[in-house]
């Protein structure tokens, strides 16, 4: 049995596109549809868009509250994790559940794809950002390397990870280096794909960046030892090459130019987070242009 996970807050108009995404796919194994949010509109809005949906209210702690929520009620072997305000690429399930029957792997990330419009500089960084995370996970997926799974769509063995700690930023990192550590797998598997709409504005973007870029530094407080995916000196030896080679045009490149000084303030901003020991609450600010 299978359990899909949708994690919300506050996201009733958006659940149900990721509810349909979710019910039109024919799944092979038995599923059950789990919604973990702590305001009453997104599960009211859950459980009109579906009899087979199960709804929990959390605390409201965070995200990883929730997960420790579904954790304890899910029922399924294989836990399939994603947002309420994403949606899934159509037969995006099977292929997670197939990578499944090797016993090696712990841990699954899909494909995250951005739904913005290119045509401006935040969607075009939206774009580069996730086109280089998918060309890096591949890559190092295909040499058994690991790698940080997305938390847009990631898939867990169930067991391996009983339960959260709490005031995580970045669950996604946190739960692929703790089953990297107990000698798993992390596989990537690009032909399952979730739909993310990103931040419209900069300072929306900082705020997301901000608490996902500020997990990393969480990570060496869990796991002395561990392989890095993501650091900002793996970002200054490759990202450059990278975003510059990205763009198809002279507009395209100036905004692959902006970014580098945007990824350095964001750095700096995570990095003075720990210095001055920021906390949970203090970091993790609600995102509004992405819903």
């Amino acid at each position: 049995m299978i359990s899909v996970i949708i994690t919300a807050f506050k996201e009733a108009g958006t659940i149900k596109k990721c509810i349909k995404s979710i019910i039109s796919q024919k799944i092979k194994d038995n599923y059950e549809l789990i919604v973990v949010a702590p305001d009453k509109e997104t599960l009211d809005s859950a459980k009109k868009s579906s009899k087979k949906v199960k709804t929990f209210k959390d605390e409201g702690a965070g995200k990883w509250a929730a997960l420790n929520l579904a954790f304890e009620k899910a029922k399924g072997d294989v836990l399939i994790m994603c947002d309420g305000d994403t949606y899934l690429g159509k037969d995006s399930i099977n292929p997670i559940i197939n990578a499944f029957t090797n016993t090696d792997v712990g841990i699954v990330s899909g494909r995250v794809l951005s739904t913005n419009n290119k045509s401006n500089m935040m969607g075009y960084w939206s774009h580069l950002l996730v086109e280089a995370a998918h060309k890096e996970r591949l890559k190092r997926s295909e040499k058994k390397q690991f790698i940080i799974c997305s938390g847009y769509l990631l898939a867990l063995k169930k067991g391996i990870i009983k339960k959260l700690p709490p005031d995580l930023l970045s669950e996604d990192a946190y739960m692929s280096h703790y089953v990297w550590s107990k000698g798993f797998d992390t596989v990537y598997i690009p032909q399952s794909t979730v739909y993310v709409n990103y931040p419209k504005t900069f300072s929306d973007w900082i705020k997301q960046k901000r608490r996902s870029a500020g997990g990393y530094h969480q990570i060496g407080k869990y796991f002395k030892k561990n392989p890095r995916m993501r650091s900002f000196a793996l970002e200054a030896l490759k990202g450059p090459f990278y975003a510059l080679s990205y763009a198809k045009s002279f507009k395209e490149f100036l905004w692959s130019l902006s970014l580098f000084p945007a990824r350095l303030y964001l750095w700096i901003l995570t990095r003075y987070d720990l210095l001055t020991r920021k906390s949970f609450k203090q970091v993790w600010q609600r995102v509004e242009t992405t819903k």
